[in-house]
């Protein structure tokens, strides 16, 4: 899997994750740059699913855990209203990066 990176642009951090979109789920990569937010899916044909968000775009960054040992994750919300969940093994580490990014 190779993302197309802007210029100047860098990766700071990947892991992976899915995302549920319209009822289905989506394996792919949480990708963060020093420019945005990435999210690519794992299969080419699940390509519809590619989403972006930019620093500026973000109002906030919920770290949420459900269970005592199950699933965590970061809940990242923009400025247009929209939540996107991302359940990630190295949430402390990407939420605290995005943190300080935007």
């Amino acid at each position: 899997m190779t993302v197309k990176l802007n210029p100047n642009e860098v990766v700071l951090k990947a892991g992976d994750t899915h995302q549920v979109v319209d009822n289905k789920t989506v394996n792919g990569k949480l990708i963060v740059t020093n420019q945005r937010i990435y999210f690519r899916p794992l299969t080419e044909e699940s390509n519809i699913f590619n989403l972006e968000i930019l620093f500026e775009n973000i109002l906030e960054v919920i770290f949420y855990s459900k269970g005592l040992f199950l699933l965590k994750g970061l809940n990242i919300v923009t400025r247009d209203g929209k939540n996107y969940a991302f359940p990630l093994k190295k949430r402390d580490e990407i939420g605290q990066l995005i943190n300080k990014m935007y």
